[in-house]
């Protein structure tokens, strides 16, 4: 758990041409590193496509990871997918993908917003980048179309 004084980091990835992609080059960095993951999805639907991704890795970068409804095994996996926010079994590092921004995000060390290139999706991005700041979250940002930055800063 976090402590009484801890301030979740905010990091925003954007101008992100595919999402899960991103995603999974994010989870495959921090998992290595021995963190785990919650990726807050917008539906079941796109929560079962990122699986999809993040079993489909190579055999050194298998990525695995648990979706609703939980199985016994669910606790011990490094990366879950929650599209309702419903079973939060860890505190590390959130991946949201949702429009808005999560009701639960502070409980975790870690918050981590990817924006696309379309513009809709950036409007939403923006309200929830003001949404932080104004409450006093340090909030760094990483475009990716002109960096090369794929790791979650100081994790």
């Amino acid at each position: 758990m976090l402590s009484a004084c801890a301030m979740t980091r905010v990091e925003f990835f954007f101008n992100v041409p595919d999402k899960l992609v991103k995603v999974v080059e994010l989870s495959e960095k921090a998992v290595a590193r021995g963190c785990r993951l919650t990726i807050f999805t917008q539906n079941d639907a796109m929560g079962q496509l990122l699986q999809q991704r993040l079993w489909q890795q190579s055999a050194p970068s298998f990525l695995p990871s648990s979706t609703m409804p939980f199985d016994a095994l669910s606790q011990y996996a490094p990366i879950v997918i929650d599209a309702d926010g419903q079973h939060l079994i860890q505190d590390d590092i959130l991946i949201n993908l949702q429009t808005v921004h999560p009701p639960f995000f502070s409980r975790f060390r870690v918050l981590v917003e990817i924006v696309g290139i379309d513009e809709e999706d950036k409007v939403a991005a923006r309200s929830r980048f003001k949404f932080y700041r104004d409450r006093g979250y340090q909030v760094k940002s990483t475009d990716v179309a002109s960096s090369q930055v794929t790791t979650i800063h100081d994790v």
